[in-house]
């Protein structure tokens, strides 16, 4: 029979070498999700900005990574228009005021999108996503929700493509010129209405989801605002 202390001894090199094991896997996942999240994020970027992904040639990490870094420039901005410098992944898109990001979809040297990060509490959770714009700065390239603790069938329609599709074509700016962002209504549309091209059709049983989408697009454009009439006025970025 081995002694207590060489069974203790044993334990001790086991249990070592068993956590050395764990920590090496814990921080090798975490890496690879932290990698995993970063192109989740730039696929909704992406997204956003109307490309389309091969049914033949689904976008893999790698992929994502090319095209976005080919294909979109990304800086932030401060609320008065101005290039400032930033780490884009430390921005809480949320709540951050001071540093805006901003991604500029480029074709042959011509702004042909701008996406820019929303984000706002919803019935259960904060709503993230990504609205893009055409380069007039007013009429909606498209939009991506990409993170949210709504309800399944309910507020967590906000991601599917027949809701987000509706935002297309519409205008985030009033006659006067100001943004007013989308409104996402109760029920269905009225076609007939003048504020038809700044509403979208509401989520059945879903009110509350639907007004703070409403509420935050508007909010978090008008923290654009500067930035996008610079655009609008010179055409440049």
């Amino acid at each position: 029979m081995h002694s207590n202390a060489y069974t203790l001894g044993f334990v001790f090199v086991v249990t070592a070498i068993l956590g050395s094991i764990l920590s090496f896997t814990k921080i090798n996942v975490r890496d690879l999700q932290d990698y995993n999240l970063k192109a989740d994020v730039k696929k909704n970027i992406l997204r956003s900005l109307s490309f389309e992904e091969d049914v033949e040639n689904p976008w893999t990490n790698d992929l994502v990574e090319t095209i976005f870094s080919e294909n979109v420039q990304a800086f932030c901005v401060d609320k008065l228009g101005n290039k400032i410098d930033c780490v884009l992944e430390d921005v809480d898109i949320e709540k951050n005021q001071s540093q805006l990001p901003v991604y500029i979809k480029v074709v042959d040297g011509d702004i042909a999108g701008i996406a820019l990060p929303v984000a706002g509490k919803g019935l259960w959770s904060t709503i993230y996503g990504y609205i893009a714009l055409e380069p007039d700065t007013d009429t909606v390239l498209g939009i991506q929700f990409y993170k949210h603790g709504e309800t399944p069938g309910l507020g967590g329609e906000v991601e599917k493509s027949w809701f987000i599709n509706n935002f297309k074509g519409k205008k985030i700016r009033d006659i006067q010129e100001e943004i007013i962002g989308i409104e996402v209504v109760k029920g269905k549309v009225n076609l007939e209405n003048s504020k038809s091209i700044h509403q979208v059709d509401g989520i059945s049983g879903a009110t509350v989801t639907g007004r703070g989408v409403s509420i935050f697009i508007a909010e978090d454009l008008k923290r654009y605002e500067e930035y996008l009439n610079k655009v609008r006025t010179s055409g440049t970025i």
